[in-house]
């Protein structure tokens, strides 16, 4: 009586020398992970203990320079109001603000960095840091972690980060989170998106939007607006613990 053996493989099993179906696996497997990380960010905490505001900023700008104390002065007023302070934890203006802290009070000063190869590493007034491989990563890290922005004069980066945050609350991802861009840098920028996407023969944009960042002439202009939002965002979080 002879022993009959099914040498048969499994359907699903896919041979590494098969070059197009080992691609494929690999392929689904990263759309199924996006998948996953887009369920995942979709959870946010109904209730917050602080309220944080991200400060992005030049990383060019040299302690003692206008740019540099003004980031600092706002910083530290905005700690004395009981606010943590986000930026991208790197030098500049993203040290001035979180340096600001250090002089301002029991408020906590965070950094989200990116790791570049021509970067310092995160400046040393930052108490809790962290660190993405990604841009796309980090800036969605502050939108989850923020109430608030302010927009220090910044170049292509600060730019970057501007046009991430207003087209989430252009498209409703982000709703009730001031977008506050100061001094003389940004205006212009504003005016450019104005004159240009609402003038082509198609407007590239509605009217409504142009209002989303609120351009200010100073850090005491940003900081008023921000007293307001606090006030009211503390209102909720206590109506919501109760």
């Amino acid at each position: 009586m002879s022993d009959n053996h099914n040498t048969s493989q499994p359907t699903n099993i896919v041979s590494l020398a098969n070059e197009e179906a080992v691609k494929k696996v690999l392929m689904d497997s990263v759309l199924g992970l996006w998948d996953v990380v887009n369920n995942l960010t979709r959870l946010k905490p109904s209730h917050r203990d602080r309220y944080r505001v991200t400060i992005f900023g030049s990383a060019r700008a040299k302690p003692g320079s206008v740019a540099y104390e003004e980031t600092k002065r706002v910083s530290k007023a905005l700690a004395e109001m009981g606010c943590d302070i986000v930026t991208g934890g790197g030098p500049g203006l993203m040290q001035a603000a979180n340096e600001g802290v250090a002089a301002g009070g029991p408020s906590k000063s965070m950094g989200i960095r990116v790791d570049l190869p021509f970067e310092q590493e995160v400046n040393p007034f930052v108490e809790l840091a962290f660190e993405h491989k990604t841009f796309f990563t980090r800036l969605h890290h502050f939108v989850l972690a923020s109430d608030a922005f302010i927009v220090a004069p910044g170049g292509i980066g600060t730019v970057l980060e501007i046009m991430m945050i207003w087209q989430l609350l252009q498209v409703r991802h982000l709703e009730h989170t001031p977008l506050i861009l100061v001094g003389k840098v940004w205006p212009g920028l504003i005016e450019w998106a104005r004159s240009s996407l609402l003038t082509f023969e198609t407007p590239l944009a509605n009217s409504e939007d142009m209002d989303i960042p609120q351009c200010v002439a100073n850090g005491d202009e940003a900081i008023a607006l921000l007293r307001q939002h606090h006030a009211k965002w503390t209102l909720e979080q206590e109506a919501m613990g109760t």
